[in-house]
């Protein structure tokens, strides 16, 4: 059976700690299929999660290993592991996408004598040399993929890390679905409807898990100064994370803003979610390596408000797709969303036209995959 599959074209092992739902572990499945697409095998080692299915759907492989354990044995089993199934499966190149398994990948792909790459989703943060030496795989690949330039950045001055190995590659999205020509009124009726949402009364959403982090607490806070009859939709927060519900929702209620400040659990269309917003936030106090969040709202033509630090700075054009605001401020963060909510039809019409168009333009999954692939050939023989 390897040598029919290797007939078909490289084999691409990708490995990840879990598939559960995040940008990373979407760009696994999306690199997945351009792979097999471009005619070549692709193969996934992961814990697994509620992205398998999707893989599978693809067409992909799956291998169930323990990944995700940072203990040092399990990386060293990891890596007798990924070497007998480069062996088996005639891998030609693994890619890793977190420091875990990607010490076990870089030892593996040693022992197995192929390319080794990497993507480095976030600029990992260090406060000694043991910690720094740890996040160093990431930067070990044969070829250091880097999903924006400001995760570029911090490679370069923190790793040493050459244009000669290092290449920018922004995350993208899928442009077809999260087109508002796709999504129909039914759709988004019925989001509404499921939401008991009330006719006429502007929505501000902020999507994202939970997480102190992403600031879902400063947006509650700028809602309380916002002088305008507004509903706050903080969609997809999910579960495992109680305290910090119950902390948000005491926060509600003391500031009174029950019924305009509301948290909802999962979500399985964003797209029409999209559409149903009038502005989205992205209030992340932290910098986040890219920001799937402001690029899916623009490219549905939603006016955007997103913290001036990280990926945001690459992905929301000020003035003309969306705002940037300090980082943990709520008064900046509230005048930005008045600005949004303040937009006449016309300059509504203008700002969504442009943001999709920069969009489908800059970043789409069809081009990430596309210079990933180019990442893979230039290390292996592939037409």
């Amino acid at each position: 059976m390897n040598q029919e599959l290797k007939g078909r074209g490289p084999v691409i092992l990708q490995v990840i700690p879990r598939l559960e739902v995040g940008g990373a572990e979407r760009a696994v499945i999306d690199v997945a299929r351009a792979t097999i697409e471009a005619g070549g095998t692709a193969l996934v080692v992961s814990e697994g999660g509620e992205l398998e299915p999707e893989l599978l759907r693809a067409k992909a492989r799956h291998i169930n290993m323990p990944v995700a354990s940072k203990s040092p044995l399990a990386i060293q089993r990891n890596a007798g592991r990924l070497a007998d199934l480069i062996r088996s499966e005639s891998v030609d190149l693994i890619h890793a996408r977190s420091r875990a398994p990607a010490w076990s990948a870089l030892k593996a792909s040693k022992r197995a004598g192929i390319p080794f790459v990497t993507t480095f989703h976030a600029p990992y943060n260090f406060k000694n040399g043991i910690k720094k030496r740890y996040n160093s795989v990431m930067t070990r690949g044969d070829r250091v993929i880097a999903i924006s330039e400001f995760v570029a950045k911090h490679i370069r001055e923190n790793y040493g890390v050459g244009d000669d190995r290092l290449r920018l590659i922004h995350r993208g999205i899928n442009v077809v679905g999260f087109d508002p020509a796709a999504v129909s009124t039914e759709r988004v009726a019925s989001l509404a409807a499921r939401w008991n949402l009330p006719d006429g009364v502007p929505i501000v959403m902020l999507p994202g898990r939970l997480a102190r982090w992403k600031g879902q607490h400063v947006m509650v806070n700028a809602m309380q100064q916002l002088q305008r009859d507004a509903i706050c939709l903080l969609v997809g927060v999910g579960s495992g994370r109680e305290g910090l519900r119950r902390e948000i929702e005491k926060d509600i209620a003391q500031r009174s803003l029950q019924g305009r400040a509301v948290l909802i659990d999962g979500i399985q269309d964003m797209a029409a979610a999209y559409r149903l917003a009038d502005v989205v936030v992205s209030a992340s106090i932290e910098p986040e390596g890219f920001g799937r969040v402001a690029v899916e709202a623009q490219a549905m033509g939603v006016p955007v408000v997103a913290t001036n630090h990280g990926g945001a700075q690459e992905t929301v054009e000020p003035g003309v797709t969306g705002w940037l605001v300090r980082p943990d401020d709520p008064a900046a963060l509230s005048q930005a969303v008045a600005a949004a909510l303040d937009l006449d039809e016309e300059a509504r019409v203008k700002l969504a036209a442009v943001a999709r168009a920069r969009t489908v333009e800059r970043f789409s999954r069809t081009a990430m995959c596309a210079a990933t692939l180019d990442v893979y050939r230039e290390l292996i023989a592939w037409p």
